[in-house]
C-alpha cells in the first residue's frame, strides 16, 4: 500500500519514516532528497545570543527577527481543505514532468506551531542525485509561493497575517514560473 503523495496535518511526522515508506521496494531509487522546514526558536538563549547590541536595528542585523524586528513566539498556520490538497497534488505533476521521479510526498502541518516544530516535509526519489536536489528545491519554491495556507505569527505586540515575500516570487521565477504574491 503506497502513502497518499500529500498530506495536511496537524500532527507531527517522523522523516525517517517517511522516507523509507517513499522508497520501500523500489529498487529503483538511486537517491532521496528530503527538506524538512521548522519554525525558528527565535526565544532560545543562543537566538538571544546573537540578538544586536542595544540600539542597532535588528531588522538589519538579527537573523532571529522577522522583516518588522518583533520576535515570532508561536504560529499558526490555516489552510482550506480540499483545495490545498489539489494545488499541491498540481504541483507536485508539475515536478513529474520537469524531472525523472519515481515518487514525492509532500506534508504540511498546520494548526498552532511553537518553536522548533516541523512544518514541512518535501521528499523525493529517483535513479540520480540531480535530479532528486532539483525536485526538492522546485517543490518547496512551489509551496512557498503558490500552495493556499495562510500564516499568522503571534509576537509581544499581537497577531498578524504574514504577507508574501518578492524573494520567494523570485526563486520561482528562475524556474520560469512568474509570479506576484507579495
Amino acid at each position: 500500500m503506497s502513502l497518499p503523495r500529500v498530506s495536511i496535518q496537524p500532527h507531527d511526522f517522523d522523516l525517517s519514516a517517511e522516507v523509507a515508506a517513499l522508497r520501500a521496494g523500489d529498487a529503483r531509487v538511486g537517491a532521496v532528497c528530503a527538506f524538512v522546514g521548522t519554525v525558528r526558536d527565535r526565544n532560545s538563549p543562543a537566538a538571544q545570543a546573537s540578538l544586536p547590541p542595544a540600539g542597532a536595528d535588528s531588522r538589519l542585523t538579527d537573523p532571529a527577527a522577522d522583516r518588522n524586528g518583533a520576535t515570532v513566539r508561536s504560529m499558526e498556520l490555516e489552510h482550506y481543505p480540499g483545495m490545498t490538497e489539489k494545488a499541491i497534488e498540481a504541483m507536485i505533476d508539475e515536478a513529474h514532468r520537469r524531472f525523472d521521479l519515481f515518487g514525492v510526498r509532500v506534508i504540511h502541518r498546520v494548526g498552532l506551531l511553537q518553536p522548533q516544530d516541523q512544518i514541512v516535509l518535501v521528499a523525493v526519489t529517483s535513479a540520480h542525485r540531480g535530479e532528486s536536489f532539483q525536485a526538492c528545491e522546485f517543490l518547496m519554491d512551489y509551496l512557498k509561493t503558490q500552495a493556499p495556507f495562510w500564516k499568522k505569527e503571534q509576537t509581544a505586540e499581537g497577531a498578524r497575517w504574514v504577507d508574501a515575500r518578492v524573494s520567494d516570487d523570485a526563486a520561482l521565477a528562475r524556474w520560469g514560473i512568474e509570479a506576484s504574491n507579495a
